[in-house]
């Protein structure tokens, strides 16, 4: 979703979205510095059909007197920000990060 105003927080688009199905993870990027969200999130769903539902529901409607844009996140960026943690143990003491 896109749109938001500054009051919007994690709880609110958790209880709004809630009314077109089960939510899994609300998620609002914050800047590094300022710790202020960047104006959009995302809302995760258990299924593609809640999240299909919110789209109708909620696209446009008024929250802190803006009008919030709701759409489907393209798979192919969600693909692409998923990150992995590698451990590796059992390294000789004259090993470094390079």
């Amino acid at each position: 979703m896109g749109n938001l105003d500054q009051r919007v927080n994690e709880e609110i688009l958790w209880e709004l979205f809630l009314q077109a199905g089960p939510v899994i993870h609300v998620h609002l990027p914050r800047d590094k510095v300022t710790n202020e969200h960047q104006n959009y999130g995302f809302v995760e769903f258990k299924s593609e059909e809640d999240a299909d539902y919110s789209i109708k529901l909620l696209h446009m409607i008024k929250l802190f007197n803006k009008a919030i844009k709701v759409n489907k996140a393209s798979q192919d960026k969600r693909t692409q920000e998923i990150g992995a943690n590698v451990f590796v143990g059992n390294l000789a003491t004259g090993v470094d990060e390079k």
